[in-house]
């Protein structure tokens, strides 16, 4: 029952995800194994969005560890429990909290051990700048342990890179790269603390190369020239080069033309989505807090309060109109979306 809830779940989420962005790219899944023990190690742009596209586009089912606030209500601790979101605490939540990072850690062993896969957003926290801050050293913690109790396991590290034009903008476009597959036993050193110490650096450096890292040094003065040359940003490859090269090697991105159409299309979609849109407007966006979960409660509302008052709608029209009718609006504004969204 739990495998066929997980499947369902990860089917709407990746129509939602299909429906909500622009461009959805993955590269190089094929560097995810499938039937060994995986821990999923990305940097972190984008709250829950970023664990979304992981768990839908990596091809396995993986168990995440998420920040133990968000799990602070009863029913929304069900519901992550349920997505194999597992709370980790940091010292912001109190030191004797903490101390519950034990048993999730020795379960996260579990999990690798019964070759399944962990997902970790090693920085820490999350945060809009394309800058991969340092790593934190939790994740070493539960290969090392893992290592000491299964010495035999062969323990996979997966680095990821999650990539946006602007994360906390609709329509946006995201680009996801699975990097290659490091081998957590090449990390099996007499010296332990060199053995962590080289593990956060190869992570890191490999992390740094599949997104755009800026150093935070002169991140405004380089980002703002990046955005002059009209740069990528979901070809990190090419805008690590371009900063590298003092900004002489840049491809250069060419912006979308404004389409007087597609204004047209977004009023004709606000005035039949107008209840929905109103409650996001109006209710939910002035409660976010971060702006980094801007893009995770707008993904929320769209795959929630737009597709049932959708369904209210055709309803609706069915009973008072037909279904011939029903059906043939729910085409036309379905084709109308997606127009606006893909085009």
């Amino acid at each position: 029952m739990k495998l066929l809830w997980l499947h369902f779940i990860r089917t709407y989420i990746r129509l939602g995800l299909f429906c909500y962005y622009k461009s959805f790219k993955v590269y190089h899944v094929e560097n995810v194994p499938k039937n060994k023990p995986i821990l999923f190690l990305s940097n972190h742009q984008n709250a829950l969005i970023d664990p979304l596209l992981i768990a839908t586009k990596s091809g396995r089912f993986c168990y995440f560890l998420t920040r133990a606030s968000v799990f602070n209500k009863p029913i929304v601790d069900k519901l992550l429990r349920s997505l194999q979101m597992l709370p980790v605490y940091r010292i912001r939540d109190g030191w004797s909290s903490v101390s519950n990072n034990n048993s999730i850690f020795s379960s996260c062993t579990d999990i690798l051990k019964a070759n399944k896969a962990v997902a970790i957003f090693p920085e820490g926290n999350h945060h809009l700048n394309r800058t991969v801050r340092p790593l934190s050293k939790g994740f070493t913690r539960i290969v090392f342990e893992t290592l000491e109790k299964y010495p035999e396991l062969d323990l996979q590290i997966i680095p990821v890179g999650v990539n946006y034009i602007k994360a906390n903008n609709f329509v946006d476009s995201t680009a996801v790269f699975f990097g290659k597959p490091i081998p957590a036993k090449n990390y099996l050193l007499k010296d332990k603390n060199q053995a962590v110490i080289a593990l956060k650096s190869d992570v890191y450096q490999a992390i740094c190369e599949l997104t755009t890292h800026i150093t935070s040094g002169n991140y405004e003065e380089t980002i703002a020239k990046l955005e002059q040359k009209q740069v990528d940003f979901l070809n990190p490859e090419a805008v690590n080069n371009c900063i590298g090269s003092n900004f002489e090697a840049c491809q250069k991105q060419e912006k979308p033309k404004t389409s007087f159409g597609k204004i047209g299309i977004k009023y004709i979609l606000l005035a039949n989505f107008i209840l929905p849109y109103v409650i996001w407007k109006s209710y939910v966006k002035p409660k976010i807090k971060e702006i980094e979960f801007m893009a995770t409660f707008r993904f929320a509302v769209y795959i929630t309060l737009f597709p049932l008052w959708f369904f209210i709608v055709i309803l609706t029209l069915s009973v008072l109109l037909g279904w011939q009718i029903a059906v043939l609006y729910a085409v036309v504004i379905s084709v109308l979306a997606l127009f606006y969204v893909k085009a």
